[in-house]
Order: structure tokens, then sequence, then C-alpha cells
């Protein structure tokens, strides 16, 4: 018992009142604890001052959401992009627009806030040529994703010589060499939507709906790859290897990861057809449920910044013929009527993906080439702050002996 405090001591470590006390207790946020043979309820201390620290923390935040760093702390500044009321911009202009017009290369000077030139075909790396070859036997085995996390170390040194350049085009030739190696393919310095068309062999249509596709992927302000690409960044690595760290991070199922979730329901399906749609969805959401205990969601659908329905992914299905393929349409609309949840832009990028019949994966390249762009402006961002990321955590641990606290 020797950890028991009264009310009393509790309020005076946390600095309230005794009634502001109950009323934690009430709520949900302290225990109270009565034992035999005493009538006055006691107090955990180690609980309190875990409630100590948890309020000293919320109001270092604000009006962030202290419960979790999930879509909640910490914040940093940016000048780069603003989700606002259902609506994505980059530096101030409509990424709707954007992708109507623009190629990814000029969203990149948008979003690098540059007046530099995107053309790079007078720039020869010197031993290139050799390197590449060598690079691609050595990534021959790997995904798409480990290929480019394993060759883009290894170029720091040839990219290195191109000094007499301006930092734009630096950048630029940088997001060359991670499509080449995403794809597997030898650099060159086509525009990005025409080094995938040809990559994958496809018509001026179907070309300009990966152009679409590339600037909407662009940049989502701090999710998770760019954070780490930030901290990365912060820390005084040089371009490629933050661009590992955000294709490494994107990797994951819980990022960029999950178009191969969504792939692969959005094909099975496809195969059952339209009168079996229903069933299948209610039974992957049942097994999602189950497995997961969130509220009820589907892969593809749903997404917390767009509560009325992802622009980015509605922008890329309007692209498609409707009419052509109205299996994409009708499932999508299926899993609406079972959810309430609009499809986001990873149930577009694999629409697209099948829709253009690109190679299984194809949406997750197509994202993380896109993203290349926002990963470069956020670390040019961080590093004119000069400033390291390093957060503060939480200790919610044991305390050390209470007497001497």
């Amino acid at each position: 018992m020797e950890n028991l405090i009264s009310a009393r001591e509790a309020a005076q470590l946390l600095g309230i009142s005794l009634p502001t006390l109950y009323s934690y207790v009430s709520r949900g946020l302290l225990q109270s604890h009565l034992h035999e043979g005493q009538r006055a309820r006691r107090y955990l201390k180690e609980e309190v001052l875990r409630l100590l620290v948890r309020n000293t923390d919320s109001k270092r935040a604000g009006s962030a959401a202290e419960s979790a760093i999930d879509w909640g702390v910490p914040i940093l500044e940016s000048k780069i992009t603003q989700v606002s009321h259902g609506k994505l911009y980059y530096r101030g202009l409509p990424v709707d627009d954007l992708a109507r017009t623009h190629t990814l290369e000029q969203t990149a000077l948008i979003l690098w806030d540059s007046h530099a030139t995107t053309e790079l075909q007078d720039i020869h790396l010197t031993g290139l040529d050799t390197l590449w070859p060598q690079l691609m036997d050595l990534g021959a085995t790997l995904s798409p994703y480990e290929r480019a996390i394993s060759v883009l170390p290894l170029l720091a040194a040839t990219v290195n010589q191109t000094t007499d350049i301006h930092p734009h085009q630096h950048a630029l030739l940088w997001m060359h060499l991670t499509a080449a190696a995403l794809l597997g393919v030898k650099p060159d310095y086509q525009p990005f939507h025409h080094k995938l068309a040809t990559a994958w062999q496809l018509d001026a249509s179907q070309a300009d709906l990966l152009r679409a596709a590339l600037v909407v992927s662009a940049d989502h302000e701090l999710n998770v790859s760019t954070f780490t690409v930030r901290c990365v960044a912060s820390a005084g690595v040089h371009l490629g290897m933050a661009l590992v760290a955000g294709l490494a991070a994107l990797s994951g199922p819980k990022h960029g990861g999950e178009s191969l979730r969504v792939g692969s329901m959005v094909r099975a399906g496809l195969a059952i057809g339209p009168q079996g749609m229903p069933e299948f969805l209610q039974q992957r959401l049942h097994k999602h449920d189950a497995s997961h205990h969130f509220s009820p969601r589907l892969p593809g659908f749903g997404h917390p910044l767009y509560p009325d329905g992802d622009p980015r992914g509605a922008l890329l299905m309007s692209m498609l013929d409707k009419k052509t393929h109205a299996s994409l349409f009708d499932l999508a609309d299926a899993a609406q009527d079972l959810t309430g949840q609009a499809l986001n832009i990873d149930y577009a990028l694999v629409a697209v993906e099948i829709a253009c019949r690109l190679p299984k994966g194809a949406a997750q390249i197509l994202f993380a080439l896109g993203r290349t762009a926002g990963w470069i402006a956020h670390a040019m961002e961080q590093v004119a702050e000069g400033q390291l990321i390093r957060p503060r955590a939480r200790y919610v641990g044991k305390f050390p002996d209470t007497k001497s606290v």
C-alpha cells in the first residue's frame, strides 16, 4: 500500500482541486481504490503521475489530438501542401486542376517553389553506363521497391559529380534514377509518364491517365513516408538516402503497400461478377472486423481526411470510360453501399492498373514515383529550416520509488 496516496495528495500532485479530481474519476481518466477497513478512497501514485504527464503534454500540444500520434501530434509547419474542406492544394493550387494539365516534372517544380528548367538532356553521369547494368544484376531477384532501395545508395558518388547544375535539376536527376530503379530499365530523361508508357507499352490516352495519377500522388502533407523523409533529411543525409527512407516507409502495408491488398480484393471481386459482389464484400468486411476490431472498412475505401470522399480517387475514376470499365465502378458502388465510405486513391490507382492492363503492383510504383516529388519538397523545406526533428517521448512506464518523487 506504499504506492497508494490520498485524494488530497493526488490533487496536489496534479495541481487541481478535489472536485476536478473526482471528475477525472467519473470520466475514467483515473481510478480510485477502496481497501478493506478504510473509508476514504485512495489512488495509485503511478497512475496519478502518468495522468500528470499526459496533462502536461496535452497543454504543450494545444488543440491537437494528444491521445495518439496517429492523425494527431506532432504538427510541423509547412508551406507545401494543404488539405482543406475535402480538397487538396499544392502551394495553394488545386490539385484537380494541376492533374488535368501538368506533368509530374512541372508539378515537382511547383512543390519545390522552383523556377529551374526541367531539361536534363545535356547531363551525362560518368560511369553510369557501366555501373547501371551491374546494379540491375544485383537487384534482378528483388521486387521493384527492394531494387530501388538497394540501388539508390550506391549511386550517390556518381550523382554528386554533377555539381555544376541547379539544385532542383539535381533533384530531378534523383527522381529519374528512382524511376529507372523501380522499373528496372536504363535511366533516361523522358517525361515520367512517357517513361512509364514506354516500359508498359501503353498508348497516348493511357499515358495521359498515368500523368494524372502521378500528379495526384505527388504529395499529401505529413503522411508516414513524408514525415520519415523529413526526419532523415533533418539529420543531413544526401537526397538519395532520404528517398530510400521514403520508399522503405511507403512499402509498408499500412501505407503504399495498401494498394497490393486492394488489388487482390478487386481482382477477386471482378472474377465473381456483379451478382456476387455484395456477398463477397460482406465476407471481406466481416473478416477485417474480426481480425482488426476496426470500424467497418474495406481496403481502398474511406480516408480520415476526406469524410465525403477522396478527391484524388474521384478524379482518376472520372478519367476512366465508365462503360468500358463498368465492373470497376460496380464494385466501388457496392462497397460504398455496404460501408458508406467512398473509394480512395488506393482503389483508383488499382483501377488504373487494371484498366490499362499493367503488371500487378504497378499501382504501388505509380504512387511511389509520384510521391518522390513531394518527398524532395519536404526534404528541401526541412533542410532550409535547419532543425533536427527530435520529438520527446511521453513516458508512461514504471516510475521511480514514490517516496523519492
